[in-house]
């Protein structure tokens, strides 16, 4: 089900290992044992198009000594698209590519089948869901709504929320952002394997857990949580008259021509998502289930534009673009790493990375942001088994020439 691990960056080189995570191949989810706490301290739009790639205007030039420490743009893409082949041949991946550096897009490109029944190949356009990549978004969203004035990330939840328990009196946006409100995460409830087949609404999911006691008090600890951030969706609905599926829509994909992303109501023309090489269909997962925590679609070109816009003042102001990407809470044994307003912020040896990565029954998907070296790797696949933290990772190698 979803893609509840936030860094599984076990055993690659500088990249910190976050202990406490099991992957449960029957749901196709990760889940942070108890230990993995840690206190607080129409068409679509074209780009341009290179040889084997895509380029676009770069929101800020590279500098001198920056570019000219990075391999030159066809080194990447040979390496690149070599290694990727090898995987794909070796049924080690299947899924989209891109690869974009200073504003050029290096790899754009489909690997395997996005359905083996119908002889369908994986393209730069193929449409994936993308699990907890939709976190994110719906942070976004949250800010996009403080600007409007509608509410303060500093808020109560409970302001927002009729019937609120007590034991969420003290609970904050924030606190539901950053995973640190001390509500239960649902996804680990032991009947959830056994509903996660049916229809729920954000009420009906609410329901579930509002009840039950916290993991902690809000503020003391991190604790990843789904629940969090279905009530994040609730609230947006609440505070935008819209719901959740309408705000982002009209307030962030049609803005950033993101046309090709949506809310998933069991698309057709989606990938197919498997569980392993043995290319047998996932289980299946209602996607109202996910909803605001993991209910959503992309492709990798619409991602593009998603990573480019964050550059920009485009949707936020700059001040609250900060704080998407300020580690407020520290991860578990994660090297230094910390959990902003849904991404993942630390180091990779010296350089500095946001990232997220996300999985919900048969897909897994990265990105992976290196924005002082304006670089971004994106990765959506349609198998839940494969181990992207070691493709993006090696991908990072080739792009800054360490491989």
């Amino acid at each position: 089900m979803l893609q509840i691990h936030l860094h599984q960056w076990a055993n690659h080189h500088s990249i910190p290992s976050f202990v406490g995570l099991i992957y449960l191949l029957s749901w196709g989810i990760w889940l942070p044992t108890s230990s993995a706490t840690a206190t607080i301290p129409t068409p679509t739009p074209q780009l341009e198009t290179t040889t084997v790639a895509t380029s676009a205007t770069s929101p800020a030039p590279p500098s001198a000594t920056a570019a000219s420490a990075f391999p030159a743009d066809q080194d990447i893409i040979s390496k690149a698209d070599l290694y990727l082949d090898k995987l794909t041949k070796e049924r080690l991946f299947s899924g989209s590519v891109l690869i974009a550096r200073n504003g050029k897009v290096l790899v754009r490109k489909g690997y395997g089948e996005a359905d083996r029944e119908k002889h369908l190949v994986n393209t730069a356009q193929t449409k994936f869901r993308i699990g907890s990549l939709t976190k994110q978004f719906t942070a976004m969203a949250i800010l996009i709504l403080q600007t409007q004035g509608k509410l303060n990330v500093h808020d109560r939840i409970c302001t927002y929320l009729s019937e609120c328990p007590a034991t969420w009196q003290k609970i904050t946006l924030h606190h539901l952002l950053t995973h640190t409100s001390g509500i239960p995460d649902f996804t680990r409830f032991p009947d959830f394997q056994t509903t996660q087949g049916s229809p729920s609404s954000p009420t009906q999911t609410i329901a579930r857990f509002k009840d039950k006691p916290l993991d902690f008090q809000p503020g003391e600890k991190f604790s990843y949580s789904n629940s969090g951030y279905v009530v994040l969706g609730a609230i947006i609905e609440w505070a935008s008259g819209a719901t959740y599926e309408a705000f982002l829509r009209d307030n962030i994909f049609v803005p950033l021509q993101m046309v090709n992303s949506g809310y998933d109501h069991h698309h057709n023309n989606l990938a197919v998502g498997y569980r392993d090489q043995t290319i047998v269909p996932a289980n299946y997962i209602d996607m109202s289930i996910p909803y605001a925590a993991g209910g959503l679609y992309s492709t990798v070109e619409d991602f593009y534009r998603w990573d480019q816009a964050l550059y920009t003042d485009k949707l936020i102001p700059k001040n609250l673009q900060d704080i998407l990407f300020t580690p407020f809470a520290l991860m578990p044994n994660g090297g230094g790493f910390g959990y902003g307003y849904g991404w993942v912020i630390g180091k990779e040896g010296d350089r500095s990375i946001v990232s997220h990565e996300g999985g919900v029954s048969g897909f897994h998907s990265v990105i992976a942001r290196y924005p002082n070296d304006k670089t971004v790797i994106i990765i959506l696949g349609n198998r839940q088994d494969m181990d992207l933290s070691e493709m993006h990772t090696q991908i990072a190698k080739i792009v800054f020439g360490e491989k």
